[in-house]
């Protein structure tokens, strides 16, 4: 039995780099099968209408994500220099002469904290990770590959696996008929979820960068909405330093209406549409 328990811990150790691959094949797996169906009774060819398939599905999701990661990165350097641009052209003497109590404090702000030489530093920071962002980008290249690698055998080899799966499982048949067809529902149910908030949350965002006289509005719109959709992210990467941006040109009142319907209304949204949308496609209770 340890000898045993041994195994399985190094076998999970072994599964462990590879299952957020694993996952997103198989996600990708029962959304893209209606569509794929389609195309595998056009083909007549199971391993034709897997690659097909599957490389529709890559162009789909990787273009996307390389265009946005680019611009990203690229607005997120400027936006830097930007800063640093105005603290170092930022007369504090001439802001705080009619506050004298914050005179002190603005002084000793800018002997300890030196904001400009901070905000220089994080820009060369910023530029020098372009090796470790070359590196991050290669192991995701990887996980990418990997992930429609499986996801081509996930779609060929579909009937093979789920059979295998019912004479694994301790249920009957139909029961074990009735949990994948939930688990598939539950899977639908989650991603057209979060798609359809994560674009109504960069319409809203990009209605109200239009309404500020923002640029390209249509643009950050579509990059908050597709953030919008990453977990650890959110559409608050651009709306936050857009609101920071308004404040350092002087619009007090424009940042604050940003900060205002980005917080409240574009992050709010979501506690809002998401449970009415998942949580009646799940059969789950309001509460």
């Amino acid at each position: 039995m340890a000898a045993t328990a041994i195994g399985l811990y190094v076998c999970y150790l072994l599964a462990l780099p590879f299952l957020p691959a694993l996952t997103w094949a198989l996600v990708l797996a029962i959304v893209l099968y209606p569509a794929h169906r389609r195309v595998e009774e056009r083909l007549r060819n199971q391993n034709l209408a897997a690659l097909m398939s599957v490389s529709i599905a890559a162009v789909a999701v990787g273009l996307p994500l390389i265009f946005v990661a680019q611009q990203l990165v690229r607005e997120a350097v400027n936006g830097a220099t930007y800063l640093e641009e105005v603290i170092r052209g930022w007369n504090t003497d001439a802001f705080v002469s009619g506050y004298p109590r914050l005179s002190a404090v603005a002084q000793w702000v800018e002997n300890q904290l030196d904001p400009a030489g901070t905000v220089a530093a994080f820009v060369q920071w910023l530029t020098g990770q372009s090796t470790s962002l070359l590196r991050g980008s290669i192991n995701q290249a990887v996980m990418f590959v990997l992930t429609f690698y499986l996801l081509f055998y996930f779609l060929r080899d579909r009937e093979s696996a789920l059979r295998g799966i019912e004479r694994l499982s301790p249920l009957r048949a139909p029961e074990t008929a009735y949990m994948l067809s939930r688990l598939a529902e539950t899977v639908h149910a989650i991603l057209i979820g979060t798609v359809f908030v994560a674009a109504v949350q960069g319409t809203l965002g990009g209605l109200m960068f239009w309404w500020l006289g923002l640029p390209t509005p249509v643009f950050w719109g579509l990059v908050m909405g597709l953030l919008a959709i990453v977990p650890v992210l959110g559409a608050f990467v651009i709306w936050v330093p857009a609101a920071i941006y308004l404040a350092l040109e002087g619009s007090w009142a424009s940042a604050a209406i940003l900060t205002i319907w980005g917080g409240g209304v574009v992050a709010g949204i979501d506690n809002l549409l998401y449970p009415m949308l998942v949580g009646s496609r799940l059969r789950l209770h309001t509460v």
